[in-house]
């Protein structure tokens, strides 16, 4: 079967396997890299191997992942970065949802700052911050939107009906929750978002736990394919959906490799089936 490896959002292509940047940064998503100079080279490795889609956010670091991008990228040519805002960051590991208006306003015009841009390719509300009316929170987003402060807008970590609230008031491009082979909590919301034409960006796209383990079903699988158990994961998400748009992180440019790998890899029926039975 033929495979897209390409997504159209808000009149803006991009290739399917993107990059996902909240690893280079600290321990805890806190601070600095240990090694700086490395995570740059991954970044520009990524667009010279054909990435044009790298998602980030403000809490990464905080602000360190979107500095290192800038640093790295800017100017981005016809590579488009997904930013994300909604999470006070108090220390190492610990992530506060604050959806006030007024705060994330002030997000998007920090991460324009920090990008280097006139306009956020892409802005996700990082979560629904449950203190806040969620129509306040999207509607801000669409004012965001209508401004032209960003060209795009998506959610992050919510329901099918959290999304259609979300629609009710602005137009939504892209939603980001958790699915890999293994997790499949978000299978209602990919149908969803396939049925709607919305961009599904899984964050952990990578199976991990005992089906992976060494020795594993996914493990044999993969052996028997002559690629990894991240290379098998990228590739039965590319065609588990032609909206989904995985975002493998890493902090290594060998890690980075391997991963991108995953866009040559094809899955003949019986492989694919069998990998969807393992995880469900």
């Amino acid at each position: 079967m033929s495979i897209p490896t390409t997504f159209t959002y808000a009149k803006q292509t991009v290739n399917r396997l993107g990059y996902g940047a909240m690893r280079i940064t600290g321990t805890g998503v806190w601070g600095y890299p240990q090694d700086r100079q490395e995570c740059l080279a991954v970044l520009r490795r990524a667009v010279e191997l054909g990435v044009d889609f790298i998602d980030t956010a403000d809490s990464y670091g905080p602000n360190v992942s979107e500095e290192l991008i800038a640093q790295a990228l800017h100017p981005y040519g016809n590579v488009k970065i997904a930013t994300k805002a909604g999470f006070l960051r108090p220390g190492p590991d610990v992530w506060v949802p604050c959806g006030r208006p007024d705060y994330l306003r002030q997000q998007c015009e920090m991460s324009l700052r920090r990008l280097g841009q006139d306009s956020l390719d892409l802005f996700q509300l990082h979560r629904i911050d449950p203190t806040v009316p969620s129509d306040e929170q999207f509607g801000l987003l669409k004012a965001l939107l209508d401004e032209g402060k960003v060209q795009a807008v998506g959610l992050s970590e919510v329901s099918v009906n959290e999304i259609k609230d979300a629609q009710r008031v602005v137009a939504i491009s892209t939603v980001q929750n958790q699915y890999n082979v293994t997790n499949r909590q978000s299978e209602e919301v990919l149908n969803y978002c396939q049925e709607q034409g919305i961009g599904f960006i899984p964050w952990f796209p990578i199976a991990a736990g005992d089906l992976a383990r060494s020795g594993g079903p996914l493990h044999t699988l993969a052996s028997a394919q002559g690629v990894t158990v991240a290379q098998l994961s990228l590739a039965w998400l590319l065609r588990r959906s032609p909206v989904m748009m995985p975002i493998p992180g890493t902090s290594k440019v060998a890690h980075l490799e391997e991963n991108l790998g995953a866009a040559h890899v094809t899955l003949d029926d019986a492989t694919f089936d069998a990998i969807g039975a393992i995880g469900a």
